[in-house]
């Protein structure tokens, strides 16, 4: 009796999973994409964390490579709310996630001219452990005639591209007992195909509220990483007993099986994003108490590549189904590491590695290390910590102090093409302290934002 109840269950569990399919699916077929707002065609779109795909890479070309003692041209800027994330920018709409008062506010504008469309706001009461800001640290996803945001006080929420109306919401922290992590919530969700996949590590209920209230160590509860349905916000899956880190899941197609690479608090998650089948953990975690893992993996081929600044350094892993083999790590009693990532992630370009490594601003090298070795190959000492994106053969390179360099990437030297401070009409830096978020790039637009601005450039060259 007691295995054909088990088989009864079962069986309506997979019908319910196939419904939820069916309706995903007829979904998908009648949703209808928003109009298309922009006037500039050429270029693409800039949706998600570190771009279209996911590693800073931006396939746009002919852009301005020859800027003037003041920069390229300033298209518009804005003044902003109390955030860390980068804009999103989809079909003509930059997306804005900050925070204004006691309210989290994502903000629609016109992409070219920055000029407001709507709004969607909801309370929130987040407090910083360590005294940084307290707004939000990730940037909007945008998926369809849908965007994704995720605040650090844990509420995911889906809300239309159009409007702003309310699609749905979760309370990550009260659905999975989350602890509160050192800087709150730093994981951007991804999109695959149906799925919303989200860095949530949550514990075991009556945990204490935060870690440093944890006597304790806080110890998982299987919701390491969590896959909603992005239609209706339903848990399709959860994995791991990993704890969330600041890092944003990365996706990759390998010898043609999609992977997903989590680079959790304490290490390496590889799985199948589809199923949620884990293939493998390696540990990656310095020892000190209040360490991070906050710079994404690094796909190239079939090898993975992460970093941190706490004390391990770098490791490069090759991987296969079910199991991964050490090319090379980083030894942990040396002193000199390959490199040491703090927020920003390197960019892979011809065989070599470029990333900014230090944990601190003084002392911080931007670095060319050899991906296969981890030989560093060059390092210059900059005494800022920065983001880089590439474009059209270079790199553009925003430090935290705003200083925005053109580079050209070789591993020969140091290429430095530009390098200026952009300063508005009465002398005043445009991007102040701390300029932590990434550099964004579409349709010929590149975006910066600073403590309280943000600010578009033009890097399409004009016909003088």
């Amino acid at each position: 009796m007691k295995t054909i109840l088990m088989g009864f269950v079962c069986l309506i569990s997979v019908f319910i999973l196939v419904v939820v399919s069916l309706h995903s699916v007829q979904e998908a077929e009648t949703e209808v994409k928003p109009p298309d707002l922009r006037t500039r065609k050429s270029g693409s779109d800039w949706d998600r964390f570190l771009g279209p795909t996911g590693d800073s890479k931006s396939p746009e070309t002919s852009l301005l490579t020859s800027w003037s003692s003041a920069g390229p041209p300033v298209v518009w800027e804005k003044e902003i709310g109390t955030s860390y994330g980068a804009p999103t920018v989809s079909r003509g709409r930059l997306f804005m996630f900050d925070r204004h008062g006691d309210f989290a506010r994502l903000t629609c504008m016109k992409s070219e001219t920055g000029d407001e469309l709507w709004r969607f706001e909801y309370p929130t009461d987040y407090e910083d452990l360590y005294g940084y800001n307290n707004g939000p640290r990730t940037c909007p996803v945008v998926d369809g005639n849908r965007v994704y945001i995720f605040g650090p006080e844990g509420m995911l929420h889906c809300v239309d591209v159009s409007d702003g109306q309310l699609l749905w919401r979760i309370d990550t922290a009260a659905k999975f007992h989350v602890v509160q992590n050192f800087f709150g919530v730093g994981s951007a969700p991804v999109v695959e195909g149906e799925l919303l996949i989200v860095q949530i590590g949550g514990s075991p209920p009556g945990r204490a509220k935060n870690l440093l209230a944890a006597r304790n160590p806080v110890r998982g509860n299987g919701s390491g990483i969590v896959a909603f349905n992005k239609w209706s916000g339903d848990v399709v899956y959860q994995v791991t007993d990993e704890l969330a880190s600041y890092t944003t899941p990365t996706l990759a197609t390998i010898d043609g099986r999609r992977w997903c690479f989590a680079f959790a608090r304490g290490g390496l998650i590889g799985f199948d994003p589809g199923t949620g089948t884990v293939d493998f953990h390696y540990p990656w975690r310095a020892k000190k108490f209040e360490s991070v893992n906050a710079s994404n993996p690094v796909v190239v081929g079939d090898l993975v590549f992460i970093s941190e600044t706490y004390g391990l350094g770098s490791a490069l892993l090759k991987v296969r189904p079910g199991g991964y083999r050490a090319v090379w790590k980083d030894s942990e009693r040396r002193r000199n590491k390959a490199m040491q990532l703090h927020w920003n992630t390197a960019i892979h370009h011809e065989g070599y590695l470029y990333g900014y490594s230090g944990r601190h601003s003084r002392g911080c090298e931007l670095r060319c290390v050899e991906l296969q070795t981890g030989k560093v190959v060059w390092s210059h000492r900059v005494d800022e910590r920065g983001s880089l994106l590439y474009a059209d053969g270079h790199f553009v390179s925003l430090g935290e102090f705003g200083t925005l360099t053109l580079i050209r990437p070789t591993p020969e030297r140091l290429d430095l093409v530009s390098k200026v401070y952009l300063t508005d009409e009465h002398g005043e830096d445009r991007i102040k302290y701390p300029a932590w978020a990434a550099p964004v790039l579409s349709n010929g637009f590149l975006y910066l934002r600073g403590k309280d601005r943000l600010v578009c450039l033009d890097l399409i060259p004009r016909d003088d």
